[in-house]
């Protein structure tokens, strides 16, 4: 063993993911991760917009972080070696990390659109703005009274 064996595992996982497969297999999609639901299990919407729970694969866990709004290959062909009743329905097989390359590849969905979040509704918030300085609110209020007679 290594020195540093959790870093090389690390370093395997974040190659892997690195760059997309030439095609997909039938039961593989591109899914857009729509919330973290907890115990390595994720809430995903595939291209026709229907929600599944899929389950991150054992070799990313505690080495590859997920955000919400992001890209991952889900592969729905473990479904039959599923309990019955269980409804997590796939497994996170691939992270995608370089969206741009997984783009150019002839299976990405044409439904998913190239910006995943809308930076306009962050103009609206003031979260970690600071409130409005006294001397605006005075050049406002003589605005207001040079229009009075």
């Amino acid at each position: 063993m290594g020195k540093h064996p959790k870093r090389n595992t690390l370093a395997a996982a974040a190659e892997e993911s690195a760059t997309p497969p030439d095609q997909l297999t039938e039961s593989q999609s591109v899914a857009r991760v729509v919330k973290a639901e907890g115990n390595n299990l994720y809430t995903c919407a595939l291209p026709n917009g229907k929600p599944i729970l899929v389950e991150l694969e054992t070799r990313f866990r505690s080495t590859i972080w997920i955000k919400r709004g992001g890209y991952v290959l889900v592969d729905l062909a473990s479904i039959e070696e599923r309990a019955p009743g269980s409804k997590v329905v796939g497994e996170i097989i691939n992270v995608v990390r370089d969206e741009k390359q997984w783009r150019k590849q002839p299976y990405w969905p044409k439904r998913f659109p190239k910006n995943s979040y809308d930076d306009d509704d962050d103009e609206d918030s003031t979260v970690g703005k600071m409130p409005p300085s006294d001397s605006e609110e005075e050049e406002e209020e003589e605005g207001d009274n040079d229009e009075k007679p």
